[in-house]
């Protein structure tokens, strides 16, 4: 029984990443191609705003009202539709880009919906959870690799150029839905219980958990996206400069580095603990943007891909980290709004702000040149990678919760 719950658990994550990593990673090359080169942040910006109001369906609808898994099969059928009309507007700038609001709004609040139908349904989180997130790492890298050898050898051209990415992105949301259907039984774990704008907002969630170092957590957590937002949004136009063809492609190595990271995330969290476990995923993003500034000038391969290849310990002892140490501190009853709280913090305030920033500074290297050359590429990727010292130095002076760490073996 339990073997079962875990496949479906792993296959739900394999297409809930699949989806994400088949248009994400290609979208600023397609709307480059599509005439709107200057406006390759906005995604990035939607898809954040769209975290910021993914805690009101997971604090009023997922956590009182309806079963996790039907609130995940409407989201992703709503949301693939949308996908597939989206490719129709590329012609008006602004209604593409609402549309991808549109379905932006229905993805995001499915992250933390993910999560809290998985952490439901095992005893150990810090055993269990890697060994089933780990297959969304590997949808993300099957829809990289889809798209750019399998898609591009079908169409006879670059994929990431055309609509294809989107389409195929389209159809897997619309699958997912309907498997959503076939999810364990998860009913709402706050069903009955009264509510209140602060219960909508996760306020219920933040009280509960809230600590000094919660605070130091959360705060490190959205500041840390910041900078995080400059890696989604240019790497894929910093991969075509530095005159890398299979964009998707390459982009998935630091996936497949994931993949490896994930599986020992259990013997990492015995040896290092949350503290450390976080901390240095926060130094790999240091390092990371360092590489790409110091491979630039010259189009160093092995410190652009070494940095795409340090996305492994940047998300899973962050991200992946983070959001086992929430859970561990949520009761039952806020679990959703607890995972939706951190959406909103990372994916949403953090990410918003950040594509924000990256935009107006990639904007201002910009000008009106066709592109940026190897130095203004250099000077962009010193900006995160310093900005990114700077939440590392306060996390770990600030950072100190002894609930936690407890659970350090050595």
């Amino acid at each position: 029984m339990k073997s079962a719950i875990n496949l479906k658990l792993s296959v739900m994550m394999f297409l809930q990443f699949f989806i994400w990593g088949a248009w994400y990673t290609s979208i600023a090359v397609y709307m480059t191609a599509e005439g709107m080169g200057s406006l390759t942040h906005w995604p990035f910006t939607v898809n954040p705003i769209a975290a910021i109001a993914a805690p009101f369906f997971l604090g009023l609808v997922a956590d009182r009202f309806f079963a996790t898994e039907k609130v995940l099969s409407f989201l992703h059928l709503a949301g693939g539709v949308v996908l597939l009309v989206t490719p129709s507007l590329a012609g008006n700038p602004v209604e593409f880009i609402l549309a991808l609001l549109v379905y932006n709004l229905c993805y995001m609040p499915t992250l933390g919906l993910s999560n809290s139908l998985a952490f439901h349904h095992i005893e150990d989180q810090e055993k269990q959870f890697p060994r089933i997130r780990v297959f969304g790492t590997l949808g993300w890298i099957v829809a990289g690799l889809g798209v750019s050898l399998v898609l591009s050898r079908v169409l006879g051209t670059t994929a990431e150029r055309t609509a294809a990415p989107l389409y195929t992105a389209g159809i897997a949301s619309i699958l997912l839905g309907l498997f959503c259907l076939f999810l364990p039984a998860t009913p709402p774990s706050a069903k009955g219980r009264r509510v209140s704008i602060g219960s909508i907002l996760g306020l219920d969630a933040f009280r509960e958990l809230g600590s000094g170092p919660f605070y130091v957590f959360l705060a490190s957590s959205f500041l840390i996206c910041i900078p995080l937002a400059a890696y989604y949004n240019f790497t894929q136009l910093f991969l075509g400069a530095a005159g890398v063809t299979n964009i998707a492609a390459t982009q998935t190595l630091g996936q497949m580095s994931e993949v490896g990271f994930m599986l020992l995330m259990p013997f990492f969290f015995a040896r290092l603990g949350v503290k450390w476990m976080l901390i240095v995923g926060m130094g790999a993003w240091v390092v990371r943007y360092a590489l790409f500034a110091l491979g630039a000038p010259d189009q160093v391969q092995w410190m652009v891909i070494g940095g795409i290849a340090l996305h492994g310990i940047c998300y899973d002892f962050f991200f992946v980290t983070g959001q086992i140490y929430v859970d561990k501190k949520s009761s039952p009853a806020v679990r959703g709004q607890a995972q939706g709280m951190l959406v909103l913090v990372t994916y949403g305030v953090g990410m918003l702000i950040g594509a924000q920033i990256a935009g107006r500074v990639y904007n201002g290297f910009l000008g009106s040149a066709p592109a940026l050359t190897a130095a203004q590429w250099q000077s962009f990727w010193w900006i995160p990678s310093a900005f990114a010292v700077g939440v590392l130095v306060f996390f770990a002076l600030l950072f100190r919760d002894k609930s936690v760490a407890s659970d350090r073996k050595v």
